[in-house]
């Protein structure tokens, strides 16, 4: 039975099932959805929203659950829809009903939020590590080659000389300014979103500061509605990679 699917009095259509199931992409992202989980249960936990013995067997089935992922033991299905309805299906059948307490004073609207964020904020730890790698190995090729004269080129026509020094050293300036454009995207990024629920909050009495420093954000949402909808800093790190990109082929050329 679907999340969605008490208006309907049939199953629904595979076809749409299909269209609709997102766990052939988004299950990449099972780890930070673990994480997030697990902050989430043991707020819960401290909260008294659930007891202190439901959010330790909750969160010790997660753990259960990251490791038995890793080490290749369990299959996401398309029928548990993406991959937090799966984690969830794995979390209950193994823990039993505590498992769907999981989901108590949230929606998957800022679960996905939370999911995306962490998973972005990891990919640019990532990619930042690499750029400097690859200025480094720009440098020390440069300073080997402060004298191997090249020609430079514009207009694809030989136009003056130059050293291979400077030529190196171009592409450490654009990925230089490659690296100040992922730096204004993780700080925009650096937002905790998770008690937002599907668009207006909830109810209960959430702790999100110790959610948002337990996941190592620097600040909380200040609006819930904003909260589940933002993804800017998704389209500005596509814009990066594109920059980026743009420069790397350049270099190949």
């Amino acid at each position: 039975m679907k999340l969605w699917s008490g208006r309907f009095s049939r199953e629904s259509n595979k076809l749409t099932e299909d269209f609709n199931a997102s766990v052939s992409f988004d299950q990449r992202m099972y780890r930070q959805d673990i994480t997030g989980s697990i902050a989430h249960a043991r707020m819960l936990g401290q909260q008294g929203i659930i007891t202190p013995d439901e959010a330790e067997l909750i969160i010790n089935g997660l753990q259960e659950v990251l490791a038995d992922i890793e080490a290749g033991e369990l299959e996401f299905t398309v029928e548990a829809e993406d991959v937090h309805m799966n984690i969830e299906t794995f979390l209950t059948a193994k823990i039993g009903e505590a498992g769907k307490k999981l989901h108590t004073a949230r929606s998957r609207n800022d679960q996905v939020a939370l999911d995306l964020r962490l998973y972005l904020r990891d990919e640019i730890g990532e990619i930042n590590s690499l750029l400097l790698d690859l200025q480094e190995v720009l440098l020390d090729l440069a300073r080997n080659n402060t004298d191997t004269i090249m020609p430079g080129y514009t207009h694809l026509q030989k136009a003056q000389p130059l050293t291979l020094a400077h030529h190196l050293l171009a592409y450490f300036e654009m990925l230089r300014r490659d690296l100040g454009r992922l730096e204004d995207c993780a700080k925009r990024l650096d937002y905790m979103p998770l008690g937002s629920g599907a668009l207006a909050g909830t109810g209960f009495n959430l702790d999100r500061d110790a959610v948002r420093e337990e996941l190592g954000f620097a600040h909380l949402t200040r609006n819930s509605l904003d909260g589940v909808s933002d993804r800017d800093y998704a389209i500005e790190f596509m814009s990066f990679a594109s920059i980026m990109m743009m420069h790397l082929s350049r270099f190949s050329e």
